[in-house]
């Protein structure tokens, strides 16, 4: 069995409970981030069925909700996980440099010793994390990191506009981790956005944001510029 055929066989909800809908959401979307569906991958509603163990109509309510999400777009052929396109991606990260270092700025121009707390050990998961070179875990750890950012400085709205866009921040999050010592540099940049924000220094906290961003966006646009073409089909 290949490390593939293992990934979809964990896709599998044994134990239906009342949020079935939601888990199957968690799991397909899952699937879509850590690349178990590859960009193009045609979505066959009978095989995921059989893959879940869901009905149909599970499966069909999740795939509307995942192309709200700009996970899942529709083709002739029917839905299939999104093409990840630099001119959408470039958005994305010119998003986040406004939204994020202007709430790193605010955070730390008020965070008091509890927050400072929680973002340092926040880090220690994700420098665990990262010496496990453990993606999922990865990804959990950056968006509590600045899920605490956003709360401290009171960027509510901002928050659920970055929300809304996690799906696809941690597609391309997922992506510049494959490549060489990403998961070092990666929380290394959130490391010195928190000894910014720990020092209390707005300034340089936005900056190194800024810098991280820009980090991330170059090497995206570097796998981006020759997207492939191959369409393949969930088994």
């Amino acid at each position: 069995m290949t490390g593939r055929d293992s990934a979809i066989r964990s896709l599998r909800i044994d134990s239906p409970p009342a949020t079935l809908r939601v888990l199957a959401l968690d799991r397909i979307r899952g699937a879509i981030v850590s690349g178990v569906f590859e960009a193009g991958t045609r979505l066959v509603e009978r095989t995921l069925c059989d893959q879940l163990g869901v009905s149909r109509s599970v499966i069909r309510e999740v795939i509307r909700h995942l192309e709200t999400e700009g996970l899942i777009e529709m083709s002739k052929q029917g839905p299939i996980v999104a093409r990840l396109d630099w001119n959408d991606a470039r958005q994305i990260y010119d998003i986040r440099a406004l939204l994020e270092s202007a709430a790193v700025a605010a955070c730390a121009s008020t965070a008091d010793s509890t927050i400072k707390l929680r973002l340092a050990s926040i880090l220690d998961d994700l420098d665990g994390a990262a010496a496990h070179r453990d993606p999922p875990a990865m990804l959990d750890a950056t968006i509590q990191f600045y899920e605490a950012i956003f709360t401290c400085s009171g960027q509510d709205v901002a928050w659920e506009i970055v929300a809304r866009l996690n799906s696809r921040i941690s597609r391309l999050r997922v992506m510049t981790l494959s490549t060489a010592n990403r998961t070092v540099s990666g929380p290394a940049r959130l490391r010195e956005i928190f000894e910014a924000i720990e020092h209390n220094d707005s300034e340089s906290a936005a900056a190194a944001c800024r810098q991280h961003i820009a980090e991330a966006a170059m090497i995206a646009e570097q796998i981006l510029a020759t997207p492939p073409t191959t369409v393949t089909q969930s088994r």
